[in-house]
């Protein structure tokens, strides 16, 4: 097996002492299914192009420039050595800034992760590094240039060497407020509440990757098979919500505190014909025995 390719190299420091690493992909969607756009007349593929919006023509790359609307239908044009100027010089650094708490950063601000380890020559101050903040129980707050941009970074200790998870800037990071504006200010029942908590105590668990399977890319890979040996696929049915009124029976249905109904009694007539049935041999069996 073929060694990962490092996705970028440069150093890491920590008061006056530098470790080369590197950084390598840890979450990649490489290994999702993707389509092609096709012509649905002429089944061919179709290909992009970008159009001029008032003359309608077709625009060549070496035409094609970036612009900042200011207003109007106003544009800023910026020439791609111009952005290349403006973008901050990379010294290929890690610098921690600082070390903190390894619970202290919100997660809502983590955005990509990268396994960070040591190159050749730096193993004994990475493992010094990793170790250090095992025991001290912190991550690091580190930045530097990533793929030509300023990304500042939280490094922690992972398995056998570090993780560097890239992080939102806070004008990102959108306030949770927009999101839970209009939430109901409604008080729960103390039985449904009861109910959720029995619900919650009996489905405790640990998480294990390898037991959640990607749903959406496994049902692509059936309706592609599907398509291909041209048979029907049949489509999910719809959720239903669970309705206010029928929420605090739904509780006590999961809770196993609902009384199933009895099943009904079989009929006497349908008993009685059963039992005849089970004790009259049929002819076949009956010439049989006499034969024999």
């Amino acid at each position: 097996m073929s060694a990962p390719r490092a996705n970028w190299k440069g150093y890491i420091t920590f008061g006056e002492v530098t470790c080369p690493v590197a950084l390598y992909t840890a979450a990649s969607s490489s290994e999702r299914i993707s389509f092609n756009i096709l012509n649905r007349k002429t089944g061919n593929r179709v290909r992009r192009e970008f159009i001029d919006s008032e003359t309608g023509n077709a625009v060549e790359h070496d035409d094609q420039v970036k612009g900042y609307e200011t207003g109007n239908g106003r544009y800023v044009v910026l020439e791609p050595d111009e952005i290349a100027a403006a973008i901050p010089d990379s010294d290929k650094t890690l610098a921690i800034d600082a070390f903190i708490p390894c619970d202290e950063i919100d997660d809502v601000y983590f955005d990509k992760p990268y396994y960070l380890a040591p190159q050749k020559s730096g193993e004994e101050a990475f493992l010094l590094l990793r170790d250090g903040m095992k025991e001290a129980k912190v991550a690091a707050i580190a930045s530097t240039v990533l793929f030509r941009r300023l990304r500042t970074v939280l490094i922690r200790p992972h398995g056998d060497g570090l993780i560097c998870t890239t992080l939102n800037f806070d004008y990102e990071v959108r306030s949770a407020d927009e999101a839970f504006s209009d939430m109901p200010d409604v008080r729960i029942d103390k039985e449904m509440l009861d109910l959720a908590g029995h619900i919650i105590g009996t489905k405790k668990g640990s998480y294990d990757a390898s037991k959640f399977d990607d749903r959406y890319e496994e049902a692509l890979a059936e309706l592609v098979k599907a398509k291909v040996e041209g048979k029907s696929f049949r489509k999910a049915k719809p959720v239903q919500a669970s309705k206010p009124s029928d929420l605090l029976q739904a509780l006590r249905d999961s809770a196993g505190s609902s009384k199933k109904p009895a099943p009904k009694p079989k009929s006497a007539n349908a008993n009685s014909a059963r039992k005849k049935s089970a004790k009259q041999p049929s002819s076949g069996t009956s010439s049989r025995r006499k034969a024999g």
